[in-house]
């Protein structure tokens, strides 16, 4: 059976999204955690899109979440299998419920990869896959496969333009239903904004992914907005209370 996220303070109606936010610190993984975030994701924004923190900094985050909410930790993005899995490993340890790695389209190829990645935080791993890269349909069904157990879409180049920029809404809706099929969770980011929530939701995703959108001034690099947490957990809590009526 694959595992789902644990249950959280406030979690949204099973028909909406859930709220992902990515933090650098335990203090805003506090900050994250008391608002209502639903996964808090341990992330270094200094490092690009997909920036993996050290060990200790992670266990420092996961401390500060104190089970209020989901956890996970990125892991990066490898340079080939080998690193694949060797940064998926050098994480597990860390106790995040969740491991996110980049896997590009040369690796989802190749199920020795994924496998051995997958092997590595067995039932904890989730496939960040780059709009840029194009997404694939089968891409779901081989993620399944080699042990997976999420996937979600997020953008490499962060210069302002938002994943709606770099997909449209059918292959993001397609996306969703074809993890759906698999037993994925699912999920969307890539300088996601609050206004956004609404459209995204219409593709039935698990997660929706935060980090500039939900800091001052919209800028990823800065410290998280307590203000625009608030929003962002209303504006998706307010998608679920529709979608139930």
């Amino acid at each position: 059976m694959r595992p789902v996220p644990k249950p959280v303070p406030l979690a949204s109606s099973a028909a909406a999204p859930r709220l992902l936010v990515s933090v650098r610190d335990a203090a805003e993984a506090a900050l994250a955690a008391q608002a209502g975030a639903d996964l808090v994701d341990a992330k270094d924004p200094d490092r690009g899109a997909l920036g993996a923190l050290p060990p200790e900094a992670v266990r420092a985050i996961l401390a500060a979440v104190a089970g209020r909410a989901a956890t996970s930790a990125v892991a990066g993005e490898p340079a080939d299998a080998a690193d694949l899995a060797r940064r998926v490993a050098g994480l597990a340890a860390t106790g995040a419920d969740f491991l996110k790695v980049s896997v590009p389209p040369g690796l989802r190829a190749g199920p020795e990869a994924l496998a051995a990645a997958a092997s590595a935080a067995p039932g904890r791993l989730i496939a960040v896959l780059f709009a840029e890269d194009g997404i694939g349909p089968e891409d779901p069904a081989r993620l399944a496969a080699a042990g997976f157990v999420g996937a979600m879409i997020d953008t490499a180049v962060k210069d302002g333009g938002r994943l709606g920029d770099r997909l449209a809404a059918p292959a993001l809706a397609a996306f969703c239903a074809g993890c759906r099929a698999q037993g994925l969770l699912t999920g969307l980011a890539g300088s996601l904004r609050i206004e956004d929530i609404a459209a995204l939701a219409a593709a039935r995703p698990d997660y929706l992914g935060f980090r500039g959108g939900l800091c001052r001034g919209g800028e990823r690099r800065a410290g998280l907005d307590p203000a625009r947490l608030a929003a962002a957990v209303a504006a998706l809590r307010a998608s679920g209370r529709r979608d139930a009526a």
